[in-house]
């Protein structure tokens, strides 16, 4: 890699080369995004997102665009969103989440909207909102909430097309589980 960099996040694309953006690096929190080719081995420097943000969430969207949500830049928690374009490898803002979140999931569904649930807005408050991204027009509506608040989960999209939210913490360990 070309930065050092940690609670970063990384996704496969369409092209098959894996996206890594935003992160810490223990003094820095980063806006830089890198590419890894895995045919070569190499990593190429692409363009930087508008905000630095420690872990942020990519969602690779049905028009091949990728989605990076919330995240936390060393200031504030974060609702705003961006979207990478790896054809020219650059970075345009989108619509802001209804609520600043870390810690929480994003899974693109079969009708090509994002959800997103959970997550964090400090140290200790954890969230149970849920809110539904459109990328046909660039905007966040709210959608039915978690039962329990929880940041640091999983989320899983089931054969059926429903998303599993599996455990996590608010700050106690979670052992539950809900379907969206």
């Amino acid at each position: 890699m070309n930065f050092a960099r940690y609670y970063h996040t990384a996704s496969i694309l369409a092209n098959g080369l894996v996206l890594v953006t935003g992160g810490y690096n223990g003094s820095t929190y980063l806006s830089s995004a890198e590419l890894y080719n895995p045919s070569t081995g190499t990593w190429t420097i692409t363009g930087n997102m508008s905000i630095a943000r420690k872990e942020p969430i990519l969602s690779i969207l049905a028009n091949g665009l990728v989605l990076v949500t919330g995240g936390y830049n060393g200031i504030t928690y974060l609702n705003s969103a961006e979207l990478y374009n790896s054809s020219t490898g650059t970075w345009t803002i989108t619509g802001s989440m209804n609520f600043a979140r870390y810690f929480h999931t994003a899974s693109t569904l079969a009708n090509g909207l994002v959800l997103v649930a959970g997550g964090a807005i400090s140290s200790g408050v954890y969230l149970n909102s849920a809110e539904l991204y459109n990328p046909s027009i660039g905007t966040w509506t709210t959608t039915t909430n978690m039962s329990v608040a929880r940041g640091h989960q999983t989320a899983s999209i089931l054969e059926n097309g429903s998303v599993l939210v599996a455990s996590g913490c608010n700050p106690a360990y979670l052992n539950s589980a809900e379907v969206y």
